[in-house]
């Protein structure tokens, strides 16, 4: 089995230090960069919020962008527990 790799990354303005298999790091700091590039856009759209709206919009956003007839969905729902499995270790 492969080793767990430490990866920092930063989400609106919080930082997170998940341990992630070596090949999924890239599809992690993909996800992350389409995460925070969403919240600048939600920032500018709709001023005044706080950062807990802006992510909570954006994962509204993130899971009706997948169609449950993909092909790749089953995966795309398995990195994002992964993901929340992460971050819930952090917390």
């Amino acid at each position: 089995m492969s080793e767990l790799i430490p990866v920092n990354i930063l989400i609106g303005d919080r930082t997170y230090r998940i341990k992630t298999l070596p090949k999924d790091e890239e599809a992690v700091r993909k996800t992350v960069k389409v995460i925070n590039d969403k919240i600048i856009e939600y920032k500018t759209q709709f001023a005044g919020k706080d950062m807990q709206d802006y992510i909570a919009m954006v994962i509204i956003w993130y899971a009706t962008q997948t169609d449950s007839s993909s092909v790749g969905n089953a995966e795309i729902l398995e990195s994002l527990r992964k993901i929340e499995l992460q971050l819930d270790s952090v917390v």
